[in-house]
């Protein structure tokens, strides 16, 4: 009995309830934009002298603005009529496949060259510093689905313009096409006149 009242006196008192996320005031959406900017780095002459290269690689070392970024753009699309979220290479694959599963729809991999195995669709387009081509499993996206097309950033709005391309080359639908980063400077959105943009946040060059 001695025993079991001096552990009973020397037990530490119970840890305090634990305070979720969910319980807490949901960030306005404002200081969500205002996370994912600061999370993006500028990189000067890269990749050529004279460009000043955004890098939304550091978005990624910043959970809370890489959830914020998935958060945005799935509140975006969650009450649209959507089948398949289309992600460009590279770096359109790391916000294309996470908002897939955010809103529980289909995800397709738009790639480059030589590096889907199926029989594929072809687009070439050019970019602010070269000639590209990117591709798409023909058997991906079915005639009549509708399509959300993600990538990180629109500059000249060349990428973007071929994945419309693809996708309609197989009878897609195109719904919207939605980047993290928007240059306005570069007037992309004229290359894709016609399809919605949706973008989070807005980058100056120089």
């Amino acid at each position: 009995r001695m025993v079991c009242f001096i552990s009973a006196f020397l037990a530490p008192p119970p840890p305090a309830p634990l305070i979720y996320p969910s319980t807490m005031a949901a960030p306005t959406e404002a200081l969500m934009k205002q996370t994912i900017l600061d999370s993006i780095r500028g990189v000067p002459d890269f990749p050529k002298k004279g460009i000043l290269f955004w890098d939304v690689t550091t978005i990624l070392l910043n959970p809370v603005a890489f959830q914020y970024t998935i958060d945005l753009m799935a509140a975006r699309y969650k009450d649209m009529d959507v089948d398949v979220i289309a992600g460009f290479e590279a770096r359109g694959l790391i916000f294309g496949a996470p908002l897939a599963l955010a809103l529980k729809k289909a995800f397709v991999p738009l790639r480059k060259p030589g590096k889907l195995p199926g029989a594929k669709v072809t687009e070439e387009y050019i970019t602010e510093y070269s000639v590209d081509t990117i591709e798409m499993h023909a058997d991906a996206i079915q005639p009549g689905q509708r399509v959300v097309l993600i990538d990180d950033l629109i500059a000249t709005g060349g990428t973007l313009n071929a994945g419309i391309n693809l996708v309609k080359k197989v009878g897609g639908v195109v719904v919207e096409a939605a980047c993290v980063i928007e240059l306005p400077f570069l007037n992309g959105r004229s290359k894709i006149q016609g399809t919605d943009l949706f973008v989070l946040v807005e980058k100056e060059g120089e």
